[in-house]
């Protein structure tokens, strides 16, 4: 993989005008062969995010349908949210799940972690398996009540043909998941 390249220097941070989620800071940098430059990153205001792949058996992922503003239609995904203050990640994620889809979890397991676009943006999404599921439903801050659609794991390939499950970190986590289970068995 070759050498290990020594960070960037940071002469300096700023923070710019951001939003209520995510706030924008600009870096003065200068690189090991001299090079200044002025960056500018997407700082999310939170303590990341988790993505849950709840499994009701060896064979069948729950999914859930729900409103996506940014593409203004219905997709079909993994049941995802932020990280609460004074939680940890495996908290957050059984609480997501009953929220979302109205199930809880005697397993769960953090797979790993993504990033959305570790170019600009700090973001990172902690990609939990969770199995031996139960009936559990808290209140949630969705609008509307949210469709829990039941799906073959082994059948991701037509999943994410579909026109309605487009989401990267729902696609991502799904074969990571898939590939885990499957090394396991």
């Amino acid at each position: 993989m070759g050498d290990v390249k020594a960070l960037p220097r940071i002469h300096g941070r700023q923070d710019r005008d951001g939003s209520k989620m995510l706030g924008i800071e600009q870096l003065d940098l200068e690189f090991s062969n001299g090079e200044r430059r002025i960056y500018y990153r997407m700082k999310t205001r939170g303590l990341g995010s988790v993505i849950i792949v709840p499994m009701l058996d060896d064979k069948t992922v729950l999914l859930a349908r729900e409103y996506a503003a940014g593409l203004h239609h219905y997709e079909i995904g993994l049941p995802k949210g932020r990280l609460e203050k004074g939680e940890n990640i495996i908290e957050a994620a059984d609480r997501e799940m009953k929220e979302e889809i109205g199930y809880g979890a005697n397993n769960l397991l953090e797979l790993t972690q993504l990033s959305l676009a570790p170019g600009y943006m700090t973001h990172v999404t902690h990609v939990v398996l969770a199995r031996d599921l139960y009936p559990e439903k808290l209140e949630g801050d969705e609008p509307e009540e949210i469709e829990v659609v039941p799906w073959p794991i082994a059948n991701l390939q037509e999943l994410t043909a579909r026109d309605d499950c487009t989401e990267g970190r729902t696609i991502a986590a799904l074969y990571i998941a898939r590939d885990f289970i499957q090394e396991r068995s």
